[in-house]
């Protein structure tokens, strides 16, 4: 990380950051548990909450010990990798330059495999502000209050629910899903750590054991719940963005960074209002 960390009263100062856009990366659809709330981005993972802000060209995270910064969110936000590095090599395809001229201030949130597993569940056939009030009414029913909120119950605690139980959360076919992925998960029948050590393809198939799971939430669950950023989510927007940006497949120089490009491609389709109805 080419930045300075500093520690201050109110949490941690990333100093100089670059290619972190708290707007883009909070608010593409990777994660579900942020909103802006007084110029702030404020959310709760890991059991913790958050606020993070701009000042000047540093970011405040308002709320996070040096401990919990070096044990969490160093790893949270990505904040290792070289998004730099990322943008010159894709930037070799005139097209990508152009993409990420625009959308290359994009994180990949490392966020919590199970709550990303659970989170795409939900996001099945769904909008973003649907999908955010079901996750919140799972936390409030099912989570532990903490100071600010509730955190996002672990999997041992919905495998003990049956699909009546989570009628309060309003989500419909899902949640025979929930239950499911739950009791496979809990069990160990499909073992959620033991996703970092296979290769891509066969960490989605034990993924796509779980009732429910296809390709699509497989990949998102690898992207943003193991940060494995080969993994590239295919739904009907993607593919309708490559047809009309990249017909004949992603470029090679994308291809070690598809999931990054796949983030990069689907906020360029938001941010330009690109025709993807044909």
């Amino acid at each position: 990380m080419n930045n300075d960390i500093k520690t201050e009263k109110n949490g941690i100062r990333l100093c100089n950051i670059t290619r972190f856009s708290l707007s883009d990366t909070l608010d593409c659809g990777q994660a579900f548990r942020w909103h802006e709330e007084n110029g702030k981005w404020v959310g709760i993972a890991h059991g913790k909450r958050l606020s993070l802000y701009n000042d000047g060209s540093d970011i405040i995270i308002e709320g996070a010990t040096k401990e919990d910064f070096d044990g969490i969110w160093r790893e949270y936000f990505d904040l290792d990798r070289d998004y730099d590095g990322i943008v010159t090599a894709v930037s070799a395809n005139r097209k990508l330059k152009e993409i990420s001229d625009i959308t290359g201030n994009i994180r990949i949130l490392r966020q919590d495999t199970w709550e990303a597993l659970c989170s795409f569940i939900i996001s099945q056939n769904n909008n973003i502000p649907r999908i955010k009030g079901i996750i919140e009414r799972m936390c409030e029913t099912f989570g532990d209050e903490i100071d600010g909120g509730y955190s996002f119950p672990d999997a041992a605690r919905i495998a003990k629910l049956s699909v009546q139980d989570l009628a309060p959360l309003r989500c419909g076919f899902r949640a025979e899903y929930i239950i499911d992925a739950a009791r496979r998960v809990a069990s160990g029948e499909v073992n959620l750590v033991s996703l970092r050590d296979m290769d891509t393809a066969s960490a989605a198939e034990e993924l796509m054991k779980i009732k429910g799971v296809g390709p699509k939430v497989a990949a998102c669950t690898l992207l943003f719940g193991c940060g494995r950023i080969d993994s590239f989510p295919v739904d009907v927007w993607i593919k309708r963005a490559m047809q009309v940006l990249f017909a004949d497949g992603l470029p090679d120089v994308a291809v070690p960074y598809a999931g990054i490009v796949q983030q990069y491609i689907f906020h360029y389709a938001r941010m330009t209002k690109l025709e993807l109805d044909k």
